[in-house]
């Protein structure tokens, strides 16, 4: 048990707050079974079921069932409005696949790896790589890769939501971002701050203000206080505009590439499994006209490709199918 869930037990016990006892017990349910203590998990799961009345509230589900869907037992709100700050995206309903560069993909199985070894690594005084931030072009894959992550740890991923966040009230966006924070704390999961540059941009530009000064001290703080159960993510396309201070909070800071002409075949072959394609196609040829395109891009046109066949009333794509949706790519990016 975690030092969070254990003082939140305490807390429910001298408050005699059945629910939030009936909440940590779930809690401590799943963590048990998301380190592999299955046959634990399974006893402590019937001790609740046994005590569980017959109108106990939909809330207070079978545990295997909220792992399923990776529900959240809370989620973050803003202070002034109740607004969500964040959004909650289910384990079951993950994007997960990714063509990398062996060097890319090596970093992305090691955070995976040292995740997975926690317990042993907490033996021996050392913690896992648990502050991620990921750079690189649009449509690179950095976003993918937090949902990568969160898919092969077995956890739900919640999106920090902008809109809600950013308050334009004295002192209040870095309230916000603290209670996001707590909720990742509670609630083991990926925490993903898109286009973190929006938020930590260097304290030393022009146009800076006090606000945005003080929202970069408090990312400071709550990542060097970070200990959540789960992962933070950061993503950026401009990691030149970051305040540098930023950088040395992560455990990891990589950059994800554009892909080059083997990773576009590879990306081309994957989007289109669920096709036949034509065997005349030139992979090779394919693959060096679209040099330069991000993976979104490419998987884009390959999806592009199939329709075009599939509204001809052919179960093949063929050469000319890719032809024409490079042809309209080329037409859209004018």
């Amino acid at each position: 048990m975690n030092s969070q869930t254990l003082r939140k037990l305490i807390r429910a016990i001298a408050s005699r707050s059945n629910d939030d006892l009936d909440r940590i017990a779930f809690q401590i349910v799943r963590d048990e079974k998301r380190v592999g203590h299955n046959r634990l998990a399974e006893e402590l799961d019937n001790i609740i079921r046994k005590q569980a009345s017959a109108d106990e509230d939909a809330s207070k589900a079978p545990i295997e069932d909220s792992l399923k869907t990776g529900e959240l037992t809370e989620l973050p709100r803003s202070r002034r409005y109740r607004d969500p700050l964040a959004t909650i995206l289910p384990y079951d309903q993950l994007e997960h696949h990714m063509v990398l560069p062996p060097a890319i993909e090596a970093k992305f199985k090691r955070i995976e790896q040292e995740y997975a070894a926690r317990q042993r690594l907490a033996k021996h005084g050392m913690t896992p790589r648990k502050k991620i931030l990921l750079f690189g072009p649009p449509g690179c894959g950095k976003t993918l890769g937090a949902k990568r992550l969160a898919w092969n740890l077995g956890l739900p991923l919640m999106k920090i939501r902008f809109d809600s966040l950013v308050s334009s009230y004295f002192g209040e966006s870095s309230s916000n971002l603290r209670n996001v924070f707590d909720a990742s704390a509670a609630n083991p999961c990926v925490l993903l701050l898109d286009e973190c540059d929006f938020l930590a941009r260097s304290r030393h530009q022009a146009n800076d203000i006090g606000e945005a000064s003080r929202i970069v001290n408090t990312m400071l703080l709550l990542l060097d206080e970070y200990e959540s159960p789960g992962l933070f993510i950061a993503t950026t396309n401009v990691a030149s505009m970051l305040d540098t201070a930023i950088f040395r909070r992560f455990d990891e800071a990589f950059e994800v590439p554009l892909p080059s002409d083997k990773e576009i075949e590879r990306l081309l072959h994957h989007a289109l499994s669920s096709m036949d394609v034509d065997p005349k196609v030139n992979w090779v040829e394919l693959a060096a006209s679209m040099d330069g395109f991000s993976a979104a891009k490419v998987v884009k046109l390959a999806r592009d490709a199939a329709k075009l066949a599939i509204l001809d009333n052919r179960c093949r794509v063929e050469t000319r199918d890719l032809e024409q949706a490079l042809a309209d790519n080329a037409i859209e990016t004018l």
